[in-house]
């Protein structure tokens, strides 16, 4: 498991926080890249109906789409300068309704590999401060080039 002990360069987190301001769907949905560290990334996003399935929960599409892109950027801050990641698979498990005002996905680094990043990331949703575990994922990571 990588530790919170390097820190990351300024030119990292602008080329993380610039490549998430070009994702479409996390702009569309109101997410916020909230936090950024040596191997980890936690995304929020607030309830909404456009986030939301016909119960009044959060949609397992969308839980499943932030766990993604906070675990890929926790893989990207351990990349060098220029280099990006795809996601090559994940397995999710809902643990239960996504209830809340807001999900935060915490994407974290569980091994970095010379071509595959091993990353997990938890999800949780949040109602009046108390924070409940509503899904885990783990998934791998491909480098690539960086989109321009």
């Amino acid at each position: 498991m990588v530790d919170g002990s390097n820190e990351l360069t300024q030119l990292k987190i602008s080329e993380v926080r610039d490549s998430f301001g070009r994702q479409g769907l996390m702009t569309s949905i109101g997410a916020s890249c909230k936090e950024l560290s040596h191997g980890r990334c936690a995304i929020e996003l607030p309830f909404s109906e456009l986030v939301g399935q016909q119960q009044g929960f959060f949609h397992g599409g969308i839980i499943g789409a932030l766990a993604d892109v906070a675990g890929g950027y926790a893989a990207m801050t351990l990349l060098p300068a220029g280099r990006d990641v795809l996601t090559l698979e994940y397995k999710i498990n809902f643990l239960k309704p996504a209830a809340g005002d807001r999900l935060i996905a915490e994407g974290l680094v569980l091994r970095m590999g010379k071509s595959v990043c091993v990353t997990r990331a938890d999800v949780f949703a949040e109602k009046d401060g108390h924070r409940t575990l509503c899904a885990a994922m783990q998934q791998s990571m491909m480098a690539a080039v960086a989109a321009s």
